[in-house]
């Protein structure tokens, strides 16, 4: 059974369309990505998903259960990171961890998520006093304290620094590789490839594509050349590079820094969401 289902998801706010008919499925244990520009309908699709926002039409089952009537034992199944909370700012970041893992039946260990959270140092300081660095990856910790099974992360590595980016990418590996499942936006192009098995670009509330990391938008198919000649900087996308290096390696004029390198998952992104405009 796919741990998120949807069919013909539409939500309307007046007479702007924000999410209009999209479908996913999402199986157990992925860690499924979900891009696109600010406007696209990203947030209102996972607040949805997380039963905060009522849809206008079409099928939505998360965890087996709508979202629109599933009830307190269903929500404690599930772990948020919303993209920025600012509450509990006299706590410390034990209390804290500890208050919200007391609203679940099964909570991890405080002092263990605390830990791979990489917060132990800072384990007794009240949260007005962290950098927002600090703050994101108490955000985090609450996040999944509560054992889910299905983890939401919006934008989760905002304010870290490039260390403890590596650090809770390995956290986030480590959650799926326990059964886990994982729905991530990020505006991080670099944090999706690195993490998600899947991912789809919405843009204009439709997906225009959808695949993995390293096929999305035929990827794996092109090639970007670039060189510098009498005509300064060139740039050609080709599925065939080779008969256009033997051109360009058989000039009788100079060609300089030439490279050959895959299209990046920003180029394809960057592609779809100019083509859905």
């Amino acid at each position: 059974m796919a741990v998120i289902e949807v069919q013909g998801l539409l939500k309307r706010y007046g007479r702007h369309t924000a999410v209009d008919g999209i479908a996913l499925a999402i199986a157990p244990g992925e860690v499924f990505g979900l891009l696109g520009p600010n406007g696209a309908g990203k947030t209102t699709t996972v607040e949805i998903l997380e039963g905060y926002r009522r849809r206008d039409g079409g099928d939505v089952r998360v965890l087996g259960e709508d979202p629109d009537s599933a009830g307190r034992r269903w929500r404690s199944r599930l772990g948020i990171v919303p993209q920025g909370a600012q509450d509990g700012a006299e706590l410390t970041v034990r209390e804290m961890v500890r208050h919200v893992a007391s609203f679940y039946p099964a909570p991890r260990d405080p002092e263990e998520v605390i830990a791979r959270c990489g917060l132990e140092e800072k384990a007794g300081a009240r949260l007005r006093t962290l950098s927002g660095g600090q703050r994101r990856r108490v955000d985090v910790a609450c996040g999944i304290v509560g054992g889910p099974e299905l983890l939401f992360l919006d934008e989760p590595t905002t304010g870290f620094d490039p260390e403890a980016r590596r650090a809770f990418w390995a956290l986030i590996r480590d959650l799926a590789e326990d059964g886990t499942t994982i729905v991530l936006t990020s505006h991080y192009l670099d944090e999706v490839e690195a993490l998600a098995t899947r991912l789809a670009v919405l843009s204009g509330g439709r997906i225009v594509a959808e695949g993995t990391p390293g096929t999305i938008g035929g990827r794996t198919a092109e090639s970007i050349i670039s060189w510098h000649d009498g005509n300064g900087a060139q740039r050609v996308v080709t599925d065939e590079p080779l008969p256009l290096l033997a051109a360009l390696t058989g000039r009788a004029t100079p060609v300089t820094d030439l490279r050959v390198q895959p299209r990046s998952l920003e180029d394809v992104y960057l592609e779809l969401i100019g083509e859905a405009k």
